[in-house]
């Protein structure tokens, strides 16, 4: 009779136990979900700091930040013609908290060129937004006397070897002076480097002879007369440098280059993720004043997303394809 209790008050004891861990939330409990960011998100920029990408990533993201709710650091990681940093977004988690720009035509001729046999593509990028379309243009040292505008580069180019600096093999400035030197008969000799400000730095010491860069590089070095820009590879005269020449002016039509940077993230975030990205990107690009401080630096904000961007990139690796020749390839 007494065990009989004895087992009985044991039982009780266990169920109130058992009834209390469930009151309390326990292993039935459903885990609370993590908001997404809980943590810095790291942007990598594939090009040294000061170029038009990363002096473009600084202005925006912090409009981006306040509809992200989170902090967004610029990660720069040069070299590649910008697969160094893009490898490595790739290499990663596809979890959100590393994304980066990505840069035509850079992204798709480093994947199209036969030399690096990479398999990766655009199709592993989950896109996020297209942020800027900026033209390219050519600035020289102001204490050029060898040539002082375009027709004077072109008629000296004719006859003797001219350097220009590029941001990687392939590049968009790369194409711009081969392009230019199959239309001209120009003897253009590209110097590759890591990034936009070191072809700055390599015509301001007199080492390059032409800054071949994007117009949101050279716009602000021009208003200071740090260098001088006599040609923008564009339909029509830039908003941003409106006495300058385009080709078309001299008569030497349809010579043109472009540079579109967006973000993306590697393939593989989650829905939510994804989706609370594009419209953090989309609210922070379309916001006024971010829109007024780019376009002081002469960069040009074109949103896109979605289907609009995927088939902008798709028309990007069209064009390099019809490049192939320039660049001494065999299309696979």
């Amino acid at each position: 009779m007494k065990n009989s209790k004895k087992n009985l008050a044991v039982c009780l004891v266990l169920c109130f136990l058992l009834i209390l861990v469930s009151g309390c939330g326990g292993g039935n409990a459903p885990a609370k979900k993590e908001q997404y960011p809980s943590k810095p998100v790291n942007v990598i920029v594939s090009f040294a700091a000061g170029g038009g990408t990363d002096l473009g990533a600084r202005v925006l993201l912090p409009y981006v930040e306040k509809n992200l709710g989170g902090t967004m650091n610029v990660v720069n990681k040069p070299g590649g013609g910008g697969w160094v940093g893009w490898t490595e977004l790739l290499n990663g988690e596809a979890n959100g908290y590393t994304i980066a720009y990505v840069n035509t035509p850079n992204l798709m001729t480093g994947y199209l060129n036969p030399e690096y046999k990479r398999t990766k593509t655009t199709a592993d990028f989950d896109l996020i937004a297209n942020h800027v379309v900026d033209y390219g243009a050519i600035a020289i040292n102001v204490k050029e006397t060898r040539f002082t505008n375009l027709k004077e580069l072109i008629e000296y180019a004719k006859k003797n070897e001219v350097t220009g600096s590029t941001t990687g093999v392939a590049s968009d400035d790369h194409i711009a002076m081969l392009r230019i030197n199959k239309a001209l008969g120009t003897k253009l000799v590209a110097v590759h480097t890591k990034g936009a400000s070191d072809g700055k730095a390599g015509v301001m010491g007199g080492h390059i002879d032409l800054y071949v860069a994007n117009v949101g590089e050279v716009t602000v070095p021009h208003k200071n007369k740090e260098l001088k820009v006599i040609a923008v590879m564009a339909p029509q005269r830039s908003k941003f440098l409106p006495d300058v020449q385009t080709f078309d002016d001299i008569g030497a039509k349809g010579i043109y280059s472009w540079s579109a940077r967006g973000i993306a993230a590697k393939k593989g975030l989650p829905k939510e993720v994804l989706t609370k990205l594009v419209d953090a990107f989309e609210k922070g690009m379309k916001d006024p004043a971010q829109i007024k401080k780019m376009e002081e630096m002469g960069l040009e904000v074109k949103f896109m997303k979605g289907d609009e961007y995927s088939k902008f990139l798709k028309s990007e690796e069209d064009g390099v394809k019809e490049v192939f020749d320039l660049l001494g390839w065999k299309k696979k």
